[in-house]
């Protein structure tokens, strides 16, 4: 019968795990002779868990890991493919550590949510988990309203805030207000977090004939001393505010600035959490190139497809989210892997965009998000699990860890944040002709452009060991095929050693694309 595991959700119901299901989460090891207790956060079908669990296992203890788990049938003690077991079922482990900077740029709309608390709660579970986390503050409704208080007129161009001098000090008052708020919520969840001036700022001056007044751009940030405030285990909190080296304070974009602390602390991920932000059909203008979730919204966007977003929507009315948009393509170009747009209006989002496979928002991400790499041993059941819903499906042929171990050589693997996330090989025969088979995407990232990747790499493999053709065999994905040049051709056309293992009851169709004369 299946295992089945029991967790406790945060909406205190129960839900189980049936067998064969995979989730991601972080774990948090405890020292207990050889016994570590194990507390998992993580997300759930888009409910945020945490649950203790103890696991037998030599992984060093009070490390922070991010572990794609697969529970299985009867599990085996001790099981030498890689399996770390427990007392009821097993893990499948792709352990990497995890101790990169989250920056987080929080929209003032989102402080004045009802929400506010549930996400401040989520940023400290987030911490307490192991990342390091930074966060900035938007402070633009504040200031509107203490600026209005005080009898203080501005206005704005683009999206740059334009006061007279004696604007500042209600500016200022105003930024470090809502920095407070935060500081305080924090606390309340026993973290603690710190309020600083580590940002350097210059007077925006006169452009185009314009005097920018209070305005300020970011000259210098003070990134050791922020990272000795993270490895002491306290939260930066930034105001929207940066200072001349004379002390002459300047109101500063807060975006902006969260842009430029994760370009500077080579942050892992940058995060905009940002009211009823949804990048969807509907909402706006999508190119046929990128991929929609069953719920029509974009769930990733590489650089290229970010682009072609934009121009797409240059005349959208919804300045706001296609600035984020921009920015966070700029934050990718200068070194921070993904970026991501995350709904605040939504309970729980963030953990969900941060511990769930692609999460909720949209993540903008660089070229070289993910990799290809030969498959080793230690991959086979991580490779086994991306194929099973296929050959459920019988799009693909079952297999063997015999099998896939007998022919390691020819498989490659997709492999993302530590986990594998897609498959394909390559088999050559005496004939000199080559197969592509075996190629298979985790669902929760096909519209990231795995698929076409792998077949490109191994295309390329194909051409340098000299064969004269390369054929696929395939019930669905024909059309796919034809468009990258591969031709219908015959079944018999193939060589002797596969033809043995053709079925015909399956009625795959072969196509062929020609390499050498």
């Amino acid at each position: 019968s299946d295992v089945k595991v029991t967790v406790e959700v945060a909406a205190k119901n129960v839900l189980e795990f049936g067998a064969s299901e995979t989730r991601s989460g972080y774990f948090r090891y405890y020292e207990n002779n050889t016994t570590l207790v194990a507390s998992f956060s993580g997300t759930v079908e888009g409910v945020f868990i945490n649950e203790d669990y103890k696991i037998m296992t030599d992984v060093a203890p009070r490390k922070h890991y991010i572990i794609t788990f697969n529970y299985k049938e009867n599990p085996i003690p001790g099981d030498e493919s890689g399996m770390v077991s427990s007392s009821n079922f097993t893990i499948d482990a792709s352990v990497t550590v995890m101790n990169e900077s989250r920056d987080i740029d929080i929209d003032d709309e989102i402080i004045d949510s009802p929400l506010f608390s549930s996400h401040m709660r989520d940023i400290s579970l987030i911490h307490q988990a192991g990342l390091k986390v930074v966060i900035v503050p938007g402070a633009r409704r504040r200031i509107d309203q203490v600026l209005t208080e005080s009898h203080i007129e501005w206005e704005f161009k683009d999206n740059t805030r334009i006061t007279s001098e004696n604007a500042i000090p209600q500016i200022k008052m105003a930024a470090f207000d809502v920095s407070n708020i935060v500081m305080t919520s924090l606390a309340a969840h026993q973290i603690t977090a710190t309020i600083g001036n580590w940002v350097r700022a210059r007077a925006k001056g006169v452009l185009e004939g314009i005097d920018y007044g209070t305005a300020g751009e970011i000259d210098k940030l003070q990134a050791d001393a922020i990272r000795n405030t993270l490895d002491n285990g306290f939260i930066p909190i930034f105001p929207c505010i940066g200072w001349s080296s004379t002390g002459k304070p300047y109101n500063i974009s807060s975006i902006t600035l969260a842009e430029e602390i994760a370009v500077e602390l080579k942050a892992d991920k940058l995060f905009f959490l940002m009211k009823d932000a949804e990048i969807k059909k509907g909402n706006f203008i999508i190119p046929e190139k990128i991929g929609l979730s069953e719920e029509s919204q974009v769930p990733a966007m590489n650089l290229e497809e970010l682009e072609l977003f934009l121009q797409a929507n240059e005349n959208s009315p919804d300045k706001k989210t296609l600035s984020l948009l921009s920015t966070a393509g700029k934050a990718c170009r200068n070194g921070v892997t993904r970026a991501h747009i995350v709904n605040g209006s939504s309970d729980g989002a963030l953990p969900c965009e941060i511990f769930s496979e692609l999460g909720s928002g949209t993540m903008i991400y660089s070229q070289n998000y993910g990799s290809i790499r030969q498959m080793t041993q230690q991959d086979i059941p991580a490779v086994l699990t991306v194929m099973r819903p296929f050959v459920e499906q019988k799009i693909l042929l079952p297999r063997t860890d015999y099998q896939l171990l007998e022919k390691i050589n020819d498989y490659i693997v997709y492999e993302i944040d530590g986990g594998i996330r897609a498959c394909a090989a390559l088999h050559i025969y005496s004939d000199n002709q080559a197969e592509i088979a075996a190629v298979a995407v985790d669902e929760t990232f096909s519209n990231l452009g795995i698929g076409p990747k792998m077949i490109e790499f191994l295309i390329k493999r194909a051409k340098s060991r000299n064969v004269k053709s390369i054929f696929i065999l395939t019930t669905r994905t024909s059309d796919w095929f034809e468009k990258i040049g591969f031709r219908s051709d015959k079944t018999e056309s193939m060589p002797e050693e596969r033809k043995a293992l053709w079925s015909p009851e399956r009625n795959s169709k072969l196509f062929r694309l020609n390499i050498c004369p």
